[in-house]
């Protein structure tokens, strides 16, 4: 799994009709205020261990300001949320030529799955979770706070050992 982290003040996200581009009225927009705004690609390797993996670390990481002014809290310390989507152009591969190949992305069902399992995996860990909507054409906003922004590759982080 690869994931972009990035702390934010506030995020929302908006699902748009394929038709027409404006907000799909069947989608209710998710917002949160302080938490993190998570971009989750998923490959078809990837399962159970990455998402036990994820769950702990992002659940744990300690990005924001203590009364000191250190970065020593976590996500949980300060009642903050996530705001989930689902994005395969994390594994774009552009070695070769102008146009992205996603080949390394996962198929579309397993993705979906696991994906949800993962927001499943952090609303147990005690964490408010909102999604955007697996494959669809979203708006995403967000004011990134600090900035923050953590990338996760858990091939590259399993494949040297450090769970």
């Amino acid at each position: 799994m690869r994931i972009v982290l990035q702390k934010v003040s506030k995020a929302g996200v908006d699902v748009l009709d394929e038709q027409t581009g404006e907000p799909d009225p069947t989608f209710e927009p998710q917002h949160i205020g302080i938490g993190y705004m998570l971009l989750v690609g998923v490959s078809d390797s990837d399962g159970d261990e990455q998402i036990k993996w994820l769950t702990h670390k992002i659940a744990n990481l300690r990005v924001f300001e203590d009364e000191q002014g250190k970065m020593n809290l976590s996500l949980k310390d300060v009642g903050g949320a996530i705001l989930s989507i689902s994005q395969f152009t994390l594994f774009a591969n552009v070695r070769r030529g102008n146009r992205p190949s996603f080949i390394d992305a996962g198929e579309p069902k397993h993705a979906e799955r696991v994906w949800h399992e993962f927001d499943d995996a952090l609303r147990a860990e005690g964490i408010e979770v909102k999604e955007g909507r697996f494959g669809a054409h979203m708006r995403v906003s967000l004011v990134n706070d600090g900035p923050v922004t953590i990338t996760f590759d858990t091939d590259e982080l399993m494949a040297k050992g450090k769970k």
